[in-house]
């Protein structure tokens, strides 16, 4: 395992917050997308969408650690609650989820040539988000198979916490 340093400008946050990342529900489970402005996280996110994730916020989501569970969870702030910018139209009305566990996060990055994205990655990243290790996955936004990784990734996540049981070993 290994926790990853702040990305790029991203701050690791040990208590509750904002944070600037978009965020989309797949399978009940939250799915945090950060990256600078215009690196694509809204295009990802209504990529997406369009393949049955549903809008948990755009370009802030609020975070926080539930006690009960340990679980990070994601909620759209109040003012932009169901609210969408998509670059060219504008701003969309679309449904959205709340209070949901956070799976995983997604660090926007260039092109698979510029050494931001391994080909073959040798363990695992993570980001660190109120005092839990988030796995990360490096994604380029603009590319057209960036939705598949992501749900691939996801499935594989589950199946791994399935085999691995509740205490997270094998």
């Amino acid at each position: 395992m290994t926790p990853s340093p702040g990305f790029d400008g991203i701050p690791l946050l040990h208590g509750s917050g904002p944070i600037h990342a978009s965020c989309v529900a797949i399978d009940n489970r939250a799915v945090l997308i950060m990256g600078p402005s215009g690196s694509g996280k809204s295009d990802l996110c209504l990529r997406l969408i369009d393949r049955g994730a549903l809008l948990v916020s755009d370009d802030y989501t609020a975070v926080r650690r539930d006690e009960g569970s340990g679980h990070v969870i994601a909620s759209p702030p109040a003012t932009i609650a169901g609210k969408m910018e998509i670059r060219g139209l504008g701003v969309i009305s679309l449904p959205y989820a709340t209070a949901m566990p956070v799976a995983a996060a997604v660090l926007l990055v260039g092109g698979h040539g510029d050494g931001a994205i391994e080909r073959l990655p040798l363990e695992p990243e993570y980001l660190r988000l109120c005092d839990r290790d988030i796995p990360l996955i490096r994604l380029n936004a603009f590319e057209a198979s960036a939705p598949l990784k992501l749900e691939y990734a996801l499935r594989a996540s589950a199946l791994a916490a399935r085999v691995a049981g509740p205490e997270g070993k094998e």
